[in-house]
């Protein structure tokens, strides 16, 4: 691995406070499958952040806390309305799928991957009632989305609306959410429960924990079954304290914001630096920590050879996606932008 990667924010370490929380709870004896001090403390800090009571289900992996969520969600007969960029439809390799026992993705489109209200609106209740059809079941929005843009609160709760009429659940994949939420400057629940939000895949890994993501429960009648499925998926940890460790020192003393504003500030640095160039076209739209941008051949050929990981050609020739996070520094930007600039001659 490059020691200068932009490929994804998965590629950072852990931060120094979780590793710390790590040490403590590595001493001693405890109960295990989620009955230990520190899984009821992340729980309950998590009702601080949210402004709520909710309930928690731990789990190792982003995937499985999408997963998790929209089977408790969705029926096998049943159909998740996503947006066909979304991370749940491209990159969990049927994950979805195969926790519902059987239910169908539909994709829906937008600009930057954001879900339109109105095709929204005339997907809800798409044949409702078909028993040859799959049912509209629940909703599933990215925030922030796979390109860094962002929902409103009023666009969610727009979204959220539309679906909870016609009785479909509301699912947020919230991967990058704390940068949504530094993004946004608002309330985590504003941004959920309150603009109609069931359940939260709450991602941590991407943002400084090694090993734990969680999904917040706000409507809690969908618990009791959450429980079981999580067993049966594999997900139940006998020594849950070590993923719940890292929760609780990710939420103390607002770690994942801070963490999350710094990943953000430097996504802009690197906007603002590439806008500076001549011939770099910028993405409308990110304002999370993710950057977009169209580089020429040789540019790309000449990052590689100085050691720089990113993505390209995975949305369209020549488009280069730059992904900061909390460990990225100014430097890391500086150097990227002074060699996209040597490199374009």
């Amino acid at each position: 691995m490059p020691a200068r990667s932009f490929t994804s924010d998965n590629t950072a370490g852990a931060s120094l406070e979780i590793l710390a929380a790590l040490g403590e709870v590595a001493a001693g004896h405890a109960q295990p499958y989620g009955n230990d001090p520190w899984t009821g403390r992340a729980r309950a800090l998590l009702s601080e952040v949210f402004e709520c009571e909710v309930d928690l289900v731990v789990t190792s992996t982003g995937s499985a806390a999408n997963a998790l969520a929209l089977s408790a969600l969705c029926p096998p007969w049943g159909a998740v309305l996503c947006h066909r960029d979304s991370h749940i439809n491209n990159d969990e390799c049927g994950a979805p799928e195969f926790y519902t026992g059987g239910a169908k993705l539909l994709t829906l489109t937008g600009e930057h991957a954001k879900l339109q209200a109105d095709e929204v609106a005339e997907a809800v209740t798409r044949k409702f009632g078909d028993v040859h059809s799959v049912q509209p079941s629940a909703l599933s929005i990215t925030q922030a989305t796979e390109t860094g843009s962002l929902y409103t609160v009023e666009e969610v709760r727009t979204l959220a609306g539309l679906a909870r009429d016609a009785g479909l659940g509301v699912h947020m994949d919230g991967a990058r959410f704390a940068n949504a939420v530094a993004a946004l400057r608002c309330s985590p629940a504003d941004l959920t429960w309150r603009a109609g939000v069931d359940v939260l895949s709450l991602g941590a890994t991407k943002n400084g924990a090694m090993t734990a993501d969680a999904v917040v429960v706000f409507n809690r009648e969908l618990t009791g079954q959450l429980r079981y499925r999580t067993k049966r998926a594999g997900q139940l940890a006998s020594k849950m304290r070590f993923h719940s460790a890292q929760l609780t020192a990710y939420l103390e003393n607002d770690l994942w914001l801070r963490n999350a504003e710094h990943a953000n500030a430097m996504s802009a640095l690197l906007r603002d630096r590439l806008a500076l160039l001549d011939g770099i076209p910028l993405s409308n739209g990110c304002a999370a920590n993710i950057v977009f941008t169209q580089l020429p051949p040789q540019v790309i050929a000449g990052l590689r050879e100085d050691g720089f990981a990113f993505y390209h050609d995975r949305w369209q020739a020549g488009v280069c996606r730059f992904v900061t996070s909390f460990q990225t520094c100014a430097q890391d930007v500086g150097d990227l932008v002074d060699r996209v600039q040597h490199h374009l001659g």
